[in-house]
């Protein structure tokens, strides 16, 4: 009976040894006929049948290695180097899943097991350089890529490597050369023109930058660091919309990406959605509570919003991470200001331009703001102090020189105020606020024939409103010229008029909106009718009449009043 059972299991162990020999050369004919498929079935029937045989789990390893499944391929290679140690092809192939999988150190010891005469295919020199590379070896992973490339001079991918390994060096220009070399070799390297553009987008050169990395988001679609950097450079390049679209597609590749949520808010930012971005922005604070730059521009975008409460609190863990940065001081400071705590907002400001700077001049910025907290409380010496110094940081900013020309003209120095806005006119022609203090200043010191070109300047700049009239009205009168100073003063009293209609309307206008968002929809048309008589040129209130009436169910009249926002909206000949 015993001999028997004995008999069977040989049977069946023999019977096993021969499917697994088929299943091995069935496997082994459809990896090299590129059927990776196919050949991983074959393989797990092999090492299903013959467990204890290294051949068939460093086989099964080495198709699933080529399949981009390294993490799958670790314990069959593992086992496979425990069975036979001195299986170079397993060895080799765990070498390089370890790699894939940044366990570089088991990486680079299975490199350094391997005989000294073995030659390293292009994909295993890659492998290997990368665990160097990632250990700190960037010269060992510098000479491994170059021997492999003196063997192989065709091959883009040891190109595209070698040139990040010497970026990583700061060897830029060398780095350069390989990605374009990488790229002749084969254009179609989504690789190569991904580390270029990024190459470029860090030497600052943009244009070239969004063309390599589009090229390389148009091979790769799905490539999670390709769109983040695309999304970069087209921040960089203020092409905010376009940025914000490449991010998107970014995040929706990866929502539980933090990185991505954050880069997006970041575009959102810039595009001026600072509302859509809090959310993904508190996500990044809350994942990286002591990320700096996370927790500000959170705190930014609360002040964008309105709810500098909140942000001043974000900003001092900001500051308990890094006090010694001017602009976090001077963000802190608007936030106060935001709040009308003027002296807390004085006080961060002053501590701002108190810290060394890192031996660099202040930003003109944090001066400006200091100048604007203390116009605010009235303290004008000081204010013009704090502008004048903004303006002597960067002469080419706009800004401190138009406040100083109005606080020079609130304190009478108007030869001081005119040489103020005069500049400002030279540097923004088409601020015609600037043209109307401009022309009021030379009114006051009595010198009509400058006042009343730049009054009529900023009558063509400011067309809907009244003052530059009513100033040219009265220099026009002490002229002499009466018709003329009565055609102004009729106009300016027009659009005084037209204004206070507009104010008018514009509270109907909130008061409808948000008794409409309250569901109240009797009551909203009874204010948006309000708006429309108070001024009957303005669309917006036509429209959420249009939107009051269709929730109401009333279809017609929501057309008609669709179609007279619509009206309105066309720019009239």
């Amino acid at each position: 009976m015993h001999s028997l059972v004995y008999l069977a299991l040989l049977l069946q162990t023999q019977q096993q040894i021969q499917s697994a020999d088929v299943a091995f050369r069935a496997g082994y004919a459809a990896m090299a006929q590129g059927d990776l498929a196919h050949a991983e079935a074959e393989f797990a029937r092999v090492v299903r049948l013959t467990p204890k045989v290294a051949v068939g789990h460093s086989a099964y390893g080495a198709v699933l290695l080529a399949e981009g499944k390294s993490a799958a391929a670790l314990p069959e290679l593992e086992q496979a180097h425990r069975l036979d140690a001195k299986d170079e092809t397993a060895t080799l192939n765990l070498a390089a899943a370890y790699s894939d999988q940044r366990r570089y150190a088991e990486s680079i010891t299975m490199f350094h097991a391997l005989r000294p005469e073995t030659s390293l295919t292009p994909e295993a020199s890659i492998a290997y350089a990368t665990a160097l590379a990632a250990t700190g070896g960037l010269t060992e992973a510098t000479k491994q890529l170059q021997q492999t490339l003196t063997a192989n001079p065709q091959s883009a991918a040891l190109q595209d490597a070698l040139g990040t390994v010497l970026a990583q060096q700061q060897r830029y220009s060398e780095a350069q050369d390989c990605f374009e070399q990488a790229i002749a070799l084969d254009t179609h390297s989504a690789s190569a023109h991904q580390h270029l553009g990024s190459l470029y987008l860090l030497q600052q050169k943009i244009d070239a930058a969004i063309s390599e990395l589009s090229t390389a988001a148009t091979l790769t679609p799905g490539n999670l660091q390709t769109l983040l950097q695309l999304g970069r450079a087209q921040m960089t390049a203020r092409q905010d919309e376009a940025a914000v679209m490449t991010l998107t597609r970014a995040r929706q590749l990866a929502p539980a990406s933090t990185e991505a949520g954050y880069t997006l808010a970041l575009a959102l930012q810039n595009a001026g959605r600072s509302k859509e971005a809090l959310p993904l922005f508190a996500t990044a604070a809350a994942a990286s509570p002591n990320d700096n730059a996370a927790l500000t521009n959170y705190a930014l975008a609360l002040v964008q919003t309105g709810d500098a409460k909140q942000a001043v609190a974000l900003y001092e863990r900001a500051l308990a991470l890094d006090g010694s940065n001017p602009l976090l001081r001077e963000d802190l400071g608007v936030a106060y200001l935001q709040q009308s705590d003027l002296d807390h907002a004085i006080a961060q400001f002053q501590a701002g331009l108190a810290l060394p700077n890192e031996g660099a001049p202040m930003t003109p910025e944090l001066h400006y703001d200091l100048g604007l907290a203390w116009k605010l409380k009235d303290k004008l010496p000081e204010a013009i102090a704090e502008f004048e110094l903004a303006a002597k940081a960067d002469p080419s900013l706009p800004d401190p020189h138009y406040t100083l020309g109005v606080l020079y003209m609130q304190t009478g120095k108007f030869a001081e105020a005119a040489a103020q806005i005069e500049r400002v006119a030279t540097m923004s022609p088409g601020n015609g606020e600037a043209w109307s203090i401009l022309g009021n200043i030379y009114k006051e010191m009595e010198q009509p024939d400058k006042a009343v070109p730049a009054l009529r300047r900023a009558i063509e700049l400011l067309p809907t409103q009244p003052s530059p009239h009513i100033t040219l009205a009265a220099i026009l009168s002490q002229q002499g010229d009466r018709e003329g100073a009565a055609a102004e003063r009729k106009k300016g009293a027009e659009l005084s008029r037209i204004a206070v209609s507009r104010q008018r309307a514009d509270f109907a206008l909130k008061s409808g909106a948000e008794l409409l968002k309250e569901g109240k929809l009797d009551e909203a048309i009874a204010q948006l009718q309000t708006a429309i008589a108070a001024d009957p040129t303005y669309a917006a209130p036509h429209s959420v009449l249009a939107e009051t009436l269709a929730r109401q169910g009333n279809a017609g009249e929501a057309a008609l009043e669709r179609q007279k926002a619509t009206a309105l909206e066309r720019p009239q000949p």
